[in-house]
């Protein structure tokens, strides 16, 4: 595998249009990558939580529209950019200069998200392995557990009728007196269920706080170096290998989330936990509300994985001519269709949960960590044959959460790849190797005993609004200053002439309605930005500190760059700002053969020395 030619690279086979960077096997492997990277954890963990809290099926309305205005719009945007130079996320900002540190701010994002994703995916593997029993762990209050442990709720006290008159006393002696408690005045010891403890006391030994790290939790440290194992195995050759893997981690989830949904729904109480989803009668007045309509905007943004770079770089190993524009609306609705049929799989057999606990659906509701790992073991633990039921939904965690990172790693390999051609040639395997391996270390913090603290801290803050301000810089940058209507054009040079009326809800979205959506969500998660706490645990100021740092250090790259452009041209101050706002000498079709009389100009990738195109700070623009 060390033996390539200079000419071709481990990506690249005889049969590729592109011998330098290579291409997808075929359009499947595409596909199914596209679909992996986008169907992620929070598919299942937070949509189905979003509809039950914003209104139940009317949700829906905000969700869909908020797909065709906000993701939609940006998801074509980037599949199409990334497809029509051949490049990735930092390198594709030939088409404007001044704005390459946003592609900088992307992968550095990426970079800080993949180190805790993969954490979520140990998680998954160590519930995984301990599945593996006859008997639940977290199924019954066992040696681990504390005098609060309860699988049921204990009443402390409440109202009854003694002799005529209402009386308020404790519950012992409501029973010793055979009296029966008044319905609704019963208050409850505050207990923990058998799987709250067990995720804090036993899967994380967590600790007070972020300020006492502990020791590192071995086990969940061999689980995260198994995980970085897989990603490495999977992408040692590029697209070609983890092309294939895609056909089962991205396929393979539907199966599971069919099984449990059939399994869900013979169960008593489904329809009350479905009902909870949808709504028996959905609240239309919801949709009054401004925060409804955030949540949908946001949930679709984060959901498609918009702005990270990944798609830009999956898609830039496409053929020229390859249809972006289908293959975007097919992902779109691929991916939020797997949201909603998730709800079902999780809302039904939650609600059997209820029935069993004789609680309310509102009480065993929840979402993120304390879904996955907290009520919904809690739900399986109760059924026959739990540990099958178990294993499944922690394997379908694992497969959700392992294609999103292997797009993730396939964009930081990419950028190397486009910034230093030559060393990728011929030591793919050993640089991928090396990017998993320094990874898996950065991401041992977040397998001590403070370690969710880490994981929640880094999630607040890198996954929030960074991500939203190079989103807004990204579309201002190709529609306003390097031209929507150029871009246009250059997206007609892959999928073929198209008529006004077919760009005209493009442009509408492009020019006005995606932007404005997309500040007034910045403008409002900044205004809204509260502290970050997991559960009751408030986090120090140094830990706040270190969070504001990290996303400081993701965008300050955007005005650093554009400070080292403007600063290398030539000319007045306006003329430089101008010319940094031009596209680069070589902006264009990354083959010679695509590029017709509208790039003609284009200098030759392999001709690049002998035209001294300027690099700053190693990045070829």
């Amino acid at each position: 595998d060390f033996s390539l030619s200079n000419e071709k690279d481990a990506h690249a086979s005889d049969s590729d249009e592109n011998l330098e960077r290579g291409n997808w096997s075929n359009k499947g492997d595409y596909l199914l990558s596209m679909v992996g990277y986008a169907v992620g954890l929070g598919n299942v963990w937070r949509f189905p939580y979003l509809t039950y809290q914003n209104g139940g099926g009317a949700f829906l309305i905000p969700y869909t529209l908020m797909l065709a205005l906000a993701g939609l719009p940006l998801f074509f945007m980037e599949c199409s950019l990334g497809q029509f130079a051949s490049l990735g996320p930092i390198s594709v900002w030939r088409i404007l200069p001044l704005f390459q540190g946003v592609g900088i701010t992307m992968v550095v994002i990426s970079t800080f998200v993949t180190i805790y994703y993969n954490v979520i995916i140990a998680y998954a593997l160590y519930y995984l392995f301990a599945s593996f029993q006859k008997v639940l762990p977290w199924s019954d209050c066992f040696s681990w557990a504390d005098e609060f442990c309860s699988k049921t709720r204990l009443v402390s006290d409440c109202n009854a009728t003694l002799d005529g008159e209402i009386i308020h006393a404790n519950y012992s002696f409501i029973t010793s007196n055979n009296l029966t408690c008044i319905n609704g005045t019963m208050n409850y010891k505050p207990v923990q269920f058998p799987s709250e403890q067990y995720w804090n006391k036993v899967t994380l030994q967590r600790s007070s706080g972020l300020d006492e790290t502990g020791n590192i939790v071995w086990y969940l440290a061999l689980c995260l170096l198994l995980s970085w194992m897989i990603v490495g195995a999977a992408l040692f050759k590029g697209i070609k290998s983890s092309g294939k893997v895609v056909y089962f981690t991205a396929l393979f989830p539907y199966v599971i989330l069919l099984i449990l949904l059939v399994r869900g729904a013979t169960l008593e109480g489904a329809l009350d936990g479905i009902e909870y989803y949808i709504g028996r009668q959905s609240n239309i007045t919801k949709l009054m509300e401004a925060e409804v309509w955030k949540d949908a905007a946001t949930q679709i943004f984060y959901s498609l994985s918009v702005a990270w770079g990944g798609l830009v770089a999956l898609s830039s190993y496409n053929k020229f001519h390859n249809n972006c524009y289908s293959d975007a609306i097919l992902v779109c609705v691929t991916n939020c269709l797997t949201s909603i049929f998730a709800g079902f799989a999780i809302f039904s057999i939650l609600g059997h949960m209820a029935f069993v606990s004789e609680r309310p659906v509102s009480e065993v509701v929840d979402s993120g960590f304390d879904l996955a790992f907290v009520a919904y073991p809690e739900a399986l633990s109760k059924l026959p044959v739990s540990p099958l039921w178990s294993f499944l939904f922690f394997f379908m965690l694992l497969l959700l959460g392992l294609d999103s990172q292997f797009a993730t790693i396939e964009t930081l390999t990419t950028t190397i790849q486009d910034i230093y051609p030559k060393v990728m040639k011929k030591l793919r395997i050993p640089i991928t190797l090396g990017v998993c391996t320094l990874l898996f270390f950065l991401g041992l913090i977040c397998v001590t005993q403070a370690g969710i603290y880490w994981v929640n801290l880094i999630d607040h803050f890198c996954a929030g609004w960074g991500i939203l301000i190079a989103a807004v810089l990204e579309i201002i940058g190709i529609i306003y200053i390097y031209g929507g209507n150029r871009f246009i054009e250059d997206i007609e040079m892959m999928i073929g002439k198209k008529s006004c009326l077919f760009w005209l809800w493009w442009r509408m979205c492009w020019f006005f309605i995606t932007p404005v959506l997309l500040m007034a969500i910045l403008v409002w998660s900044l205004v809204t930005f509260s502290t970050p706490t997991y559960g009751s645990v408030l986090y120090p100021a140094w830990g706040t500190a270190v969070g504001w740092c990290m996303i400081i250090f993701c965008v300050i790259w955007i005005p650093i760059i554009a400070i080292l452009k403007i600063v290398k041209a030539e000319g007045n101050l306006c003329q430089r700002i101008v010319s940094c706002c031009r596209p680069a000498a070589n902006w264009g079709p990354y083959l010679e053969c695509h590029r017709g009389e509208r790039y003609s100009h284009v200098v030759d990738p392999k001709k690049e020395k002998e035209h001294e195109i300027p690099t700053v700070s190693g990045f070829v623009y």
